[in-house]
């Protein structure tokens, strides 16, 4: 294991992120890639007794120590909860807990200590009632990282990646506030993101249309040749392999997926309801624009089975093995 270990965030602790950590542990112990837990050492030693799993559990001081340790047992760097937390109930009381796992993982990753974030599921909703003045993770991140623009995230799997312009707004604001500029923008970060992170020297970029059969010709919208189509011909004037507008109801078919490396939707679910829908398990959630690598399961907390270690390790371990292959691209020096 020659690359510096990942950083692992707590999320939220009444959800599966504990188990989770618990059981990518299991798995990647003898392969890797390394990572230290940023949690409460307790909770999870409590956890892995409860569930009948045999996780040593350790606390570290730092990222060597946990590179040294890793093979043998889950090195965790101790962040203390507040309260005790009770799978399935959230409680704001242990929100302080939860950010401060996701700034020290951040300040590692700037630091150099680390090769990434990766971040367990979080309540937003929860996090709300504390006052919590970002939509999620990902603007959160770019403020903690002082991104000049707001980062853009990335769904990706073997089957597909997407990314969504506009993100966590209304379907009504989304289509309020879109705009040729900001598809141009989100259009250049994943160009960028494709060619650091996954070493795609011609980056293949399907554009997807906001209405029915990307508008008919003007039929069914004006949006697709009043924003999308103008975007499209400002990211070809750069460089960037962009096509489109295409009909969004077909472009996500096999046959579809064959002919681009990454597809830019227009909102939310245009974007994240294929992709789960084709592979919910093994999907990663990705920001782009970031000073640092940053990854997470693309799923949420799934309150309703926490604590009965039947989640589904997949996606954690794909956002690990992932954040590790982007850190060594992005950073070869550290991982020689």
């Amino acid at each position: 294991m020659s690359t510096p270990p990942l950083a692992l965030t707590m999320g939220d602790p009444a959800g599966i992120g504990g188990e989770l950590t618990l059981a990518a542990w299991a798995r990647l112990r003898t392969s890797g890639p390394a990572f230290l837990a940023l949690d409460d050492p307790a909770r999870l030693s409590a956890l892995a007794a409860r569930l009948g799993w045999d996780v040593p559990v350790t606390p570290v001081s730092g990222p060597e120590e946990a590179a040294a340790v890793f093979t043998d047992r889950l090195p965790v760097m101790t962040v203390r909860l507040p309260a005790p937390s009770v799978p399935g109930t959230p409680d704001p009381v242990n929100a302080p807990a939860v950010l401060g796992s996701i700034e020290r993982a951040v300040a590692l990753a700037q630091a150099g200590q680390v090769g990434g974030v990766v971040t367990n599921p979080i309540s937003k909703a929860t996090l709300y009632r504390t006052g919590f003045a970002f939509p999620g993770h990902t603007e959160f991140l770019g403020a903690l990282t002082g991104t000049a623009e707001p980062p853009v995230m990335l769904l990706a799997s073997p089957m597909l990646r997407v990314v969504p312009v506009t993100i966590h707004v209304s379907l009504r604001r989304a289509l309020d506030t879109l705009t040729t500029a900001e598809i141009v923008r989100t259009g250049l970060a994943l160009h960028r993101g494709l060619r650091e992170g996954y070493g795609i020297e011609s980056p293949r970029i399907a554009v997807a249309g906001l209405n029915p059969h990307a508008g008919e010709e003007g039929a069914m919208g004006d949006e697709e040749p009043r924003l999308v189509v103008p975007a499209i011909e400002a990211l070809r004037a750069q460089g960037v392999d962009a096509f489109g507008p295409l009909p969004p109801d077909t472009m996500f078919t096999a046959r579809a997926r064959a002919g681009y490396d990454a597809a830019l939707c227009l909102y939310h679910d245009q974007a994240l309801i294929p992709i789960k829908t084709l592979d919910m398990d093994g999907g990663v959630n990705v920001t782009l624009g970031l000073p640092i690598v940053r990854t997470s399961p693309d799923h949420g907390t799934a309150f309703g089975i926490a604590g009965q270690g039947i989640a589904d390790p997949g996606s954690l371990v794909a956002a690990l093995r992932l954040a590790a292959d982007m850190a060594a691209r992005r950073f070869p020096k550290a991982a020689a």
